[in-house]
């Protein structure tokens, strides 16, 4: 009977269910493992061994990624304290039957405004503040539309877990400002007219999905 060669090269690595590479998986569970016990160990092999396996996760991350090892191991080494997924908060605006939407520097794609929220900084003060920073508008943070796995909607594999949160928004003063240090353009879109989108940020079905809960805003929540 035949069977597999231990010297034989590996297949390309499968997804798992959440949707990402199991490599990325690994890859993120020895990271997370590795900042956890630095964050409690007082034993100096201990903390020896963690760092060899905060290294071994940045090697694979870099191998897989084909980034410079060094960047990986910098990312990495920013990171304290007990690893829990990061939160990207976008605001949902409409005007009318129209939704806002900002264009990214980095990529020349279109997106809802948001961003990283803060250490300090609630959902509602961080979404405020970034759309206020990436277009110009000012709004009042009204309700949470979707608690989202990002791992789980089809946007491009990130190094961290990441949670995402769409929240509801009231447009209530403010301009279109185009310029910002992060955004070139902005606008508001009919839902048929939605423009190339920045897929690290946003994907077309939690576009669709926000337009329904503008529709019917007695849905609950989206969440995984």
């Amino acid at each position: 009977m035949s069977g597999s060669n231990p010297g034989d090269l590996p297949q390309p690595s499968p997804l798992t269910r959440s949707g990402i590479p199991q490599w990325l998986a690994w890859a993120r569970e020895l990271q997370a493992l590795a900042q956890n016990g630095l964050a409690f160990s007082r034993d100096v092999f201990d903390t020896e061994r963690y760092h060899r396996i905060e290294a071994l996760a940045a090697e694979m991350l870099a191998h897989h990624a084909d980034v410079p090892p060094d960047q990986c191991r910098d990312l990495f080494a920013v990171q304290a304290g007990y690893a829990t997924p990061k939160v990207d908060v976008r605001g949902v605006v409409f005007r009318g039957g129209t939704l806002l939407f900002v264009r990214e520097r980095s990529d020349g794609l279109w997106t809802l405004p948001g961003g990283w929220v803060d250490v300090g900084q609630s959902p509602s003060e961080a979404v405020v503040k970034e759309v206020r920073e990436e277009s110009g508008y000012e709004v009042r943070a009204e309700r949470i539309l979707a608690l989202l796995d990002r791992d789980r909607h089809g946007h491009p594999a990130l190094a961290f877990h990441v949670f995402k949160l769409f929240i509801l928004c009231t447009l209530v003063g403010g301009a279109a400002v185009e310029g910002s240090a992060e955004t070139d353009a902005v606008a508001f879109f009919e839902e048929d007219e939605i423009p190339p989108l920045s897929l690290l940020r946003i994907v077309p079905s939690q576009v669709a999905r926000m337009f329904e809960h503008h529709r019917r805003p007695e849905l609950p929540a989206d969440f995984d």
